[in-house]
């Protein structure tokens, strides 16, 4: 499958995406702009790396499913009720009990000193284990997607390294985002070291300037970094650059892109969004250029609304955002 851009993206013509990571509950001072420490009243969400892709997926019209853990309480309940509600599928979203928690994000919606607090903690979604990956039946989904910090500890490390393994057995195109958070890792040589495995084990590799640079050892070498996978084993590497846009690795080209710019209420979930509408509009058998400008588009729309899987947008939203919008940015 690997080199072989055309197969991988092929195989997402299915538009059934199953999905290793975590999710958690998110709160937000509310009104927008409010600090956390000046907060009377938060407003509540559904979080997570991976449920966040897959709500957002579930939203542009494609069929997901979560596998991780969450804590058997309140916190955990309402994940699952969210989930429900987003249309996700939870069979494999196990409850665990114990000192485990589910992760919580303290986050800001403002961009000027903004700030994030993430309780990672005895992180339940860490607890994945082997046995639960190995409990799903890969050949009814299209693709694997996965996000860095389900490889930060064990036995999720492990957990889906196995999964990999298994989606690879099965015939499914593998899609990484690097997404690497230091405050979950051991060290900064653990995670380059498991990060550049799991980028080489995957067809599809997202990721910003930054997390390339860590794992090539310096961000001036994170554009040759992203190179050298799409030419000896991605079939696809989108390397980001924040504002501005991006450069795309497929089928021996270099696709450079731009952003739509907005009034940024935050910079919260863009990267999620972003990894739905691309892959969602690659299902869709969209050439690569519209998928990687439709997948920006969705991450400005979240950008500049409270939340993050509720200002995800579905393909309504997304076609009149695109439609009153000046055109994305030349680079």
């Amino acid at each position: 499958m690997m080199g072989q851009p055309s197969k991988a993206r092929s195989d997402l013509a299915g538009r059934n995406f199953l999905v290793i990571g975590r999710v958690g509950m998110d709160l937000c001072p509310t009104p927008a702009g409010t600090a956390t420490a000046d907060a009377q009243d938060m407003m509540v969400a559904m979080g997570g790396s991976g449920a966040n892709i897959a709500a957002g997926l579930v939203k542009m019209g494609c069929s997901a499913a979560l596998v991780t853990s969450v804590s058997d309480d309140a916190v955990g309940w309402y994940c699952l009720n969210q989930l429900d509600n987003y249309g996700v599928d939870r069979t494999h979203v196990k409850r665990i009990t114990g000192e485990y928690r589910t992760s919580l994000a303290v986050y800001e919606s403002r961009v000027e000193d903004h700030q994030s607090v993430i309780y990672r903690n005895n992180a339940a979604d860490f607890q994945m284990t082997v046995a639960d990956v190995e409990a799903v039946d890969y050949s009814q989904y299209s693709a694997l997607i996965t996000a860095g910090t389900v490889f930060a500890a064990e036995p999720s490390r492990s957990a889906t390294f196995r999964a990999f393994e298994l989606a690879r057995a099965a015939g499914l195109p593998i899609i990484f985002d690097v997404d690497y958070r230091p405050y979950s890792w051991p060290s900064p040589e653990v995670a380059a070291d498991v990060l550049s495995r799991a980028g080489a084990m995957s067809d599809i590799i997202v990721g910003n300037d930054e997390e390339f640079g860590f794992m090539a050892g310096g961000i001036d070498k994170g554009l040759a970094k992203a190179r050298t996978l799409a030419e000896t084993s991605a079939s696809v590497v989108v390397y980001k650059m924040g504002p501005k846009g991006a450069v795309t690795f497929a089928d021996g080209q270099e696709i450079r892109t731009g952003i739509y710019p907005v009034n940024a209420l935050k910079p919260t979930g863009a990267g999620d969004s972003f990894m739905a509408g691309f892959l969602a509009s690659l299902s869709e058998g969209r050439p690569m250029k519209d998928a990687i400008l439709r997948g920006s588009a969705c991450a400005s729309v979240v950008v500049a609304k409270p939340g993050c899987a509720p200002a995800m947008p579905d393909l309504a939203a997304l076609e009149a955002f695109l439609a009153r919008h000046p055109g994305a940015t030349e680079i």
